[in-house]
């Protein structure tokens, strides 16, 4: 072996260090915009370069590995081995993330009444200038929710409108939400989740009426920016339901 051999090439060291750039750049995108150093567009452009790091870094990887493997370049496996283990695993977390966002409609506003969306009061005033439209386009949203989530329907209880209400508040702590208004005699509940990462905002309101000697519950669930949501203001209501009805 001679003694280039046994000195790490500066590409395998590149391929190395990109992959670990990118592995820095996702979550200090989500962060920065998290804490509000910067919006959540910035906030993507770091995960963009991240992704493309990793995906430079993986295939980089591979012909370099051969390249290191054939002349018998024992100093560059493992940087290179590390450079495609970490490029990989990114890859297939941004992969994964893709596949949602296939996997369900390009919409963030959700209600398990589309005729009658429940309405906002004390959200309007949190979500800024720059959130997505708080109005539920009945003719634009409706049939493409209900198609893609079918299960998101109004409750129907045979408890009575204070039952059910305070009920749906219980339900609304035990899912971790900031609850910002409680307003029983509207019978009107409303909260804020807050992503991990990036601290996204999605605005919940819930309303309680009387439904014969019984009540029914509605809700909604709105992202404050983006297109598509990946499916999480169904998933909200969805738990929301479930809890409910567990006792």
């Amino acid at each position: 072996m001679n003694g280039n051999a046994r000195m790490a090439t500066w590409w395998s060291q590149a391929i190395m260090i990109g992959a670990l750039v990118a592995a820095v750049l996702l979550p200090v995108g989500a962060l920065g915009h998290r804490l509000g150093v910067w919006s959540f567009e910035a906030g993507f452009i770091f995960l963009a370069g991240g992704a493309l790091l990793a995906v430079i870094a993986v295939l980089g990887g591979i012909a370099a590995l051969i390249v290191a493997l054939r002349t018998g370049r024992d100093a560059d496996r493992p940087l290179l081995f590390v450079g495609l283990i970490v490029g990989a695993a990114i890859v297939a977390l941004l992969l994964t993330q893709l596949s949602a966002a296939r996997s369900v409609p390009p919409i963030h506003n959700i209600s398990t009444d589309v005729s009658d969306p429940p309405a906002f009061d004390v959200a309007v005033g949190l979500r800024g200038a720059n959130s997505n439209p708080i109005d539920y386009d009945i003719a634009a949203i409706a049939q493409v929710q209900q198609a893609a989530y079918p299960s998101i329907m109004p409750i129907v209880s045979d408890r009575t409108v204070v039952e059910s209400f305070d009920r749906a508040l219980e339900v609304v702590k035990s899912m971790g939400l900031e609850i910002v208004n409680v307003d029983q005699a509207a019978g009107r509940i409303e909260a804020v989740a807050t992503s991990f990462w990036f601290g996204f905002k999605d605005d919940l309101v819930v309303r309680i009426r009387e439904r014969g000697a019984g009540s029914v519950v509605d809700l909604r669930s709105v992202s404050r920016v983006g297109v598509s949501d990946l499916g999480v203001n169904a998933k909200r209501i969805e738990e929301f339901i479930n809890r409910f009805n567990e006792a």
